[in-house]
């Protein structure tokens, strides 16, 4: 009996243990019920905010390079600033060899029709910048920059073939042109990824390029134009575009490259990529898009129509080839100094330099009338340099300000692509009021409205973008209170069901 009792014993003791284990699990499934719970409510609306911040932090963690392969990156894009440039700066020297090659310089028509050449040029490498910046989201600094390259050498060299001025519009206005800006914005773009305490100096360094080319290229040209002719001397300068090819394969990116990938799977990019909205929501950026394009109506007028002026004040033997030296040299240091001291200025602030370089030019731009000697001019003309290194060194800088690394190509596209408009429009008007008026000095007084208005209207940017990162900091204290509060509620929900459970089991 003993024994029986033992056994009978044994199994009712048997029985509770596995009751007691039935409710262990089950009490172990509740918490991480409760827990599941707790973490699934993340899942909610505010998920795609929550993983937004986790992809800024993941930006914050990374650190710039500051340096090593970042140098050989800045030499390829200060060579990309001084090519393209270059070359587009010395049309003039190419204008009037293109005159003798298709007609005579003494033919208005044909002098008026080889201009556009030039013009056309220019304003297409501005004008295709929001194209080119979506093929850079798309497919990187590197492919872009490698492929605007070539295409640009192949523009080259056929408009060394041409023998009419017609084809010329096409392979030099457009091929050439559309190249140029496919390899010249990923330049901007990609010194991003190397460098951000010093990025003001390095724009300075590779926007000083195109000053060095411009002061430098048109002495070789001439020379070349005079020893080979007009055809060999753009294959000539076929060499500078393939050298770009080559620069362009240093672009190797750095910061997490954003996904291909839509929702459904597919590999084509999504429609938030190709059209990035992200940056008209920034009101800062919308103020900068609209103020800088408007500065720009009056801003070159100067710069086109100076050297005529001089021939009528100062008569046809003035060295206007002086002025142009001038301002090529100070805009050069320009791009240097101010860029060295955009780095030192935090954040946004950093518009109250080109504020400042708007202001000086437009009333350099109303002194212009009133010098009645040449070293007048040339003070003028020093100044004038000096603030346009300013306005073009750190045009990137706030760019990466406002809208951060993801979203600047686009946001460097658009505003190029808004600035081609007022550089075509403003010099046309400023000629116009010269042929009503008889003289160049009310263009002159009216082409210096502008950037003062452009600059008057960008001092907004520091008080919207304060106001903004006060808003963003106040939403941001209020989630966090939203999820402690969701995780005490997690906790309290937990505790209520451990002690419900705990009453079953007594």
């Amino acid at each position: 009996m003993t024994e029986g009792g033992n056994h009978a014993a044994g199994e009712g003791d048997t029985v509770k243990d596995e009751e007691k284990q039935e409710k262990q699990e089950e009490e172990a499934a509740g918490e991480r019920g409760q827990q599941g719970a707790v973490q699934e409510q993340p899942s909610g609306p505010g998920a795609a905010q929550e993983q937004q911040e986790e992809q800024e932090e993941q930006e914050e963690q990374f650190v710039h390079p500051e340096g090593g392969w970042g140098w050989v990156v800045m030499l390829a894009a200060m060579w990309c600033n001084g090519s393209v440039f270059g070359i587009q700066n010395a049309f003039g020297i190419l204008f009037l060899s293109l005159l003798r090659e298709f007609g005579s310089e003494t033919d208005d028509d044909l002098r008026f029709k080889t201009a556009w050449v030039g013009s056309l040029s220019m304003g297409m490498i501005f004008f295709c910048s929001p194209i080119v910046s979506v093929f850079t989201d798309i497919l990187g600094c590197r492919i872009t920059a490698v492929g605007g390259a070539a295409v640009g050498l192949v523009g080259l060299l056929a408009s060394s073939f041409v023998k009419s001025l017609g084809p010329m519009y096409f392979t030099y206005g457009i091929v050439f042109a559309c190249g140029c800006s496919f390899a010249y914005q990923p330049s901007l773009v990609i010194l991003g990824h190397y460098f951000k305490k010093r990025l003001g100096l390095v724009n300075g360094i590779v926007t000083a390029g195109s000053s060095i080319f411009t002061i430098t290229l048109p002495f070789a040209l001439s020379h070349l134009l005079e020893k080979v002719g007009l055809q060999n001397t753009m294959r000539v300068l076929c060499i500078l575009m393939f050298v770009l090819m080559l620069a362009g394969l240093t672009y190797k990116p750095l910061l997490p490259v954003k996904s291909n990938k839509s929702r459904t799977g597919s590999r084509c990019p999504p429609m938030s990529q190709i059209f990035n909205l992200n940056i008209w929501k920034s009101l800062g950026y919308r103020i900068w898009a609209f103020g800088i394009p408007a500065a720009l109506y009056g801003y070159f007028v100067p710069y086109v129509h100076l050297m005529k002026h001089v021939e009528e004040r100062f008569g046809k033997d003035a060295s206007k080839e002086v002025l142009l030296m001038c301002i090529g040299i100070t805009s050069g240091v320009g791009r240097l100094i101010f860029g060295r001291v955009a780095d030192y200025v935090n954040g946004v602030n950093k518009v109250y330099l080109q504020v400042t370089s708007f202001f000086v030019i437009g009333v350099m731009s109303m002194m212009i009338p009133l010098c009645n000697i040449f070293g007048g001019l040339i003070a003028v003309c020093l100044l004038m340099g000096l603030f346009d290194g300013c306005f073009i060194c750190i045009m990137a800088p706030i760019a990466f300000e406002l809208v951060g690394p993801d979203d600047v190509s686009q946001a460097i596209g658009f505003l190029l692509g808004l600035m081609s408009v007022p550089m075509t429009v403003g010099p046309p008007i400023a000629g116009f009021l010269r042929d009503r008026l008889g003289s160049y000095n009310e263009a002159f007084y009216l082409a210096g409205i502008p950037p003062i208005i452009g600059g008057a209207v960008l001092c907004l940017i520091p008080w919207v973008e304060a106001r903004r990162k006060r808003r963003e900091k106040e939403e941001s204290l209020s989630r966090e209170q939203d999820v402690t509060e969701k995780m005490i509620g997690g906790e309290k929900a937990l505790e209520a069901a451990q002690s419900k459970t705990g009453e079953s089991v007594l």
